[in-house]
This record gives structure tokens, C-alpha cells and sequence, in this order.
């Protein structure tokens, strides 16, 4: 009920109002999610739907290349407007296969930056992460991202939260539903993605996409 500053470069904002009651959070901001697979798609050409990156994504042989997707500069916790994307770890064998990879990766990557911050903050940690949103019909992507924080991954069978959230509440307006929760058990959970990695190979990972946001994060 109270806003809180973040100390590790979040945003507080206004999650909900409901009966005049104001309910807070704090909000990491990404400035390329979708957009690199419009990229990949529209001008890279590696793939010609957005569904096909999470079978190229999973034909590729290595997890050596890198992608800082800083198309308009990086968001939360960075705030670097001028940082620009690059793609790190190319070798002769690299394939359009390892980049989409590499995409896809960069999602979860930074998706995994915000939750450190947010646990920082918060003194508590996800017990489990819920997703929607178009890129959550990628199972590879979805997987990583459980592997990578090390936390299960729900997707519902709904993927527009947004929407669904809204019809909800109008719902709870006219008296459809008696309360919050009551309307929250119309959700139903399509697929639970649990972490399969191991510790080091995370903490390996993590470094990695460290070390290439430093090389591109200058002010």
C-alpha cells in the first residue's frame, strides 16, 4: 500500500486501484523484448515467423554467442540511452541458428537482471514466475528462462494477461464476481517450465552476458 524507492534502479509504479485503495510495485523496464525477434525476422531474415526461432533456436550447437539487443539503449537497471546492441562470440562455425539462440537468450537474460534487482529491493525471492504475452508460446525461450533464473516458469492457456486482467475487473464492477480472488481462479495454467540446470552452469551463463553488457554499456 505504501511506494517504495528502489535503491537498485527500478521504477515504482501504480499496479492497481480498486475501491480507492492504490496498490504500488516496482517495475523493470526493457527497451527490446519483442522487438528482436521483429529484428531477426524483418532485417536479419534468419527466420520467417516468430515461430520459427525456437526450433532454430534449438538446432544450434553452442551457447557461445552473445546478444545485446540495445537497440534504443538499455533500460532497467542500466538507464543507458546510448548504449548500442552488438552480437559477441562469433566464430567461422557460427550459424543464424546460434544468433536467434542468442536473441532469445538476451530476453531471458535481461528478464533475469530485473528479478536480481527486484530481490535486492525486496529482501524476497520468486517462488515461481508467471509469463504471458505473445513471445510466451516459445517453449525453448521459456525454458531458458526457468533454467537461467532458477525458478519455475508458469504460462497460462490465456496468454493475454493484459486484457483477460481488465475483463476481470469489469467483471468484479457488476458484481460477476464476489471478490479478487474469486475472479483470480478463472486462471488456468497451460504449462509449469522447471528449472533443469545446474547452479554453475547459471552462474557461467550470467557472467557471460555480464561481460558482454559491460563491453557495450559506456556512458
Amino acid at each position: 500500500a505504501t511506494p517504495s524507492v528502489s535503491e537498485n534502479k527500478l521504477i515504482t509504479t501504480v499496479a492497481s486501484q480498486l475501491d480507492q485503495k492504490i496498490t504500488f510495485a516496482l517495475e523493470g523496464s526493457v527497451f527490446n523484448a519483442g522487438t528482436i525477434i521483429q529484428w531477426l525476422r524483418d532485417e536479419a531474415g534468419f527466420i520467417d515467423t516468430a515461430g520459427d526461432s525456437a526450433k532454430l533456436a534449438a538446432s544450434a550447437v553452442t551457447s557461445e554467442v552473445t546478444f545485446v539487443p540495445a537497440f534504443t539503449g538499455l533500460g532497467a537497471p542500466h538507464w543507458n540511452p546510448d548504449a548500442r546492441g552488438a552480437i559477441l562470440g562469433l566464430t567461422r562455425n557460427s550459424s543464424s541458428a546460434d544468433i536467434v539462440r542468442a536473441g532469445l537468450e538476451a530476453v531471458c537474460f535481461q528478464t533475469h537482471e530485473l528479478l536480481s534487482c527486484m530481490a535486492a529491493d525486496t529482501c524476497q525471492t520468486l517462488d515461481i514466475l508467471r509469463v504471458d504475452g505473445g513471445m510466451a508460446e516459445n517453449d525453448w525461450m521459456l525454458q531458458f528462462l526457468a533454467d537461467i533464473t532458477g525458478v519455475p516458469v508458469e504460462r497460462p492457456t490465456y496468454l493475454e494477461t493484459t486484457s483477460q486482467g481488465a475483463a476481470l475487473l469489469a467483471g468484479l464492477a457488476v458484481g460477476l464476481y464476489e471478490s479478487l480472488s474469486s475472479a483470480a481462479e478463472t486462471r488456468c495454467v497451460d504449462k509449469v517450465f522447471e528449472p533443469q540446470q545446474s547452479v554453475d552452469w547459471r552462474e557461467s551463463n550470467v557472467a557471460r552476458w555480464h561481460d558482454a553488457v559491460k563491453r557495450i554499456n559506456i556512458a
